[in-house]
């Protein structure tokens, strides 16, 4: 019983049912419109012929009555009536009704009194009988009443033979109908019965399966590769989502293998040494601010898809880089300088531009040496704005400026966990950068060390006053 609430049998009885009712609505429009059609023709020959007996059976002027029934008999006696034939009947003023068929008169005295116009009488024997009942006028009065009547059997045979054509066809109609829509709805569920087993798979944990589905690009295939892809991109979510777990597990973990560390040995002796406890404080210190650094940074990534991440507004580019440059200048000794900004505002967040900005400065100075030059510099095209950030120390090898903005990724021992931090200052930048719709990337500097620069849209370029020079700084 489940497999017919399937949904190949459900497509399948409602395909059928489409059939059923297309056949049907086709049918009732034949039937009736064959049958009204011939009722029709035959409405139309009845009174061509009552015209015509009032043409030939009634002399012309004011004739006498003997003059209108001679006239009217001999007008019957060519007029037999036969089974493919028209009944005739005349009424004359004070004389029984004459008829081509008087026996049916008898049998049907009731044919004699119908009303004027047409109407539809049931003689038996003979079935639905057609009349069409009028007056003949000569002189001013009724010479006679004629009535021209015909079998509707040729329309109830025809109604009868269409019935029995729809039948058969029909029923030929809708064993095709339901062979095809089964054919079909099976080419149909059976991907959807496919997807169905490997969702099931993938909610027990298997995220390898795919659909991998052939065929013409139709909507079952783009549905198809839809759920591939998204089984991509899961399976890449979840396998980032582990390596992101281990690697902040393993960045918690040494802070508090050092704190753990320093406390043992601090508790082993009985009376430690002021100087030793202040020692272990710094330490612990130092080691809790790393922690919440940590927790803070991977704070912002976790929230960078929210859509409140991002709170924009237009942002004066030369001032601001200005200032970037300005607030890092006490931090190291190195030779901080501000290259060409374009003039123009940029609509973006300028808190969380600032934190990538600060973020990639601070990463330059972490690699460079005492006096080394760290520049912010830009440049506008097309409604974009590249800010970048340069410096000239050991720069990033080719291999791995893709993969540098990856969190917990370091290249080499010139970028160490001592100099580098924790690996998390470009990812941030990158996830900011990613939220306001721009991109990030990193290549060599004019000075032979890293440039990391990101671009961002919604740039305006604005013209600068006459008096208006843009800051330009060197070495602090």
């Amino acid at each position: 019983m489940r497999g017919f609430r399937s949904l190949r049998w459900r497509l399948t009885a409602l395909i059928g049912a489409v059939v059923v009712l297309s056949v049907g609505a086709t049918f009732v429009a034949v039937y009736r419109g064959t049958g009204t059609q011939l009722r029709n023709q035959i409405d139309r020959e009845l009174r061509a012929d009552a015209q015509a007996f009032a043409r030939g059976g009634v002399p012309p002027g004011a004739p006498a009555g003997p003059d209108v029934e001679r006239a009217a008999r001999t007008y019957i006696s060519s007029q037999p009536f036969r089974g493919s034939s028209r009944l005739l009947i005349v009424e004359l003023p004070g004389r029984p009704p004459l008829s081509n068929e008087p026996e049916l008169l008898t049998h049907a005295p009731g044919l004699a009194t119908t009303k004027p116009g047409f109407t539809s009488v049931d003689v038996e024997d003979l079935g639905s009988l057609r009349l069409f009942r009028e007056s003949v006028i000569r002189g001013g009065r009724a010479a006679a009443v004629v009535a021209v009547g015909e079998p509707l059997t040729p329309v109830t045979r025809a109604e009868k033979q269409v019935a029995r054509t729809f039948l058969l066809a029909g029923s030929v109609t809708l064993l095709i109908g339901l062979l095809a829509g089964y054919l079909v709805a099976a080419r149909t569920a059976g991907p959807l019965r496919r997807m169905a087993r490997i969702a099931a798979r993938v909610d027990a944990g298997e995220l390898s399966p795919r659909m991998a589905q052939g065929g013409p690009r139709d909507e079952v295939r783009a549905l198809a590769d839809s759920f591939d892809l998204m089984l991509d991109r899961l399976e890449d979510a979840f396998a980032r989502q582990r390596a992101f777990a281990s690697d902040a597990s393993h960045e918690l973990r040494t802070p508090l293998t050092v704190i753990r560390g320093q406390l043992e040995v601090l508790a082993r002796q009985s009376n430690p040494a002021p100087e030793d406890v202040r020692r272990v404080e710094r330490l612990v210190r130092t080691e809790i601010l790393r922690m919440e650094r940590l927790v803070d940074d991977l704070l912002v990534l976790a929230r960078a898809d929210e859509r409140e991440f991002l709170r924009k507004r237009p942002i004066d580019l030369p001032p601001f880089a200005a200032e970037l440059v300005d607030g890092a200048r006490p931090t190291a000794n190195r030779r901080f300088e501000l290259g060409p900004i374009p003039m123009g505002l940029v609509d973006a967040d300028p808190d969380r531009l600032a934190q990538a900005l600060r973020n990639l400065i601070r990463n330059a100075t972490e690699y460079t040496s005492d006096g080394g030059i760290v520049r912010l510099t830009g440049s506008a095209s097309r409604g974009r704005v590249t800010l970048a950030v340069e410096d000239d120390g050991p720069g990033i090898p080719p291999a791995h400026r893709e993969r540098v903005f990856d969190r917990f990724h370091r290249t080499d021992s010139a970028r160490t966990r001592v100099r580098g931090g924790v690996g998390l200052g470009l990812a941030i930048a990158r996830a900011i950068v990613e939220a306001h719709g721009g991109k990030i990337y990193a290549a060599e500097s004019p000075e032979g060390g890293a440039r990391v620069a990101i671009e961002l849209p919604g740039f305006r370029p604005v013209v600068p006053e006459p008096d208006y020079a843009p800051a330009v700084s060197s070495s602090a």
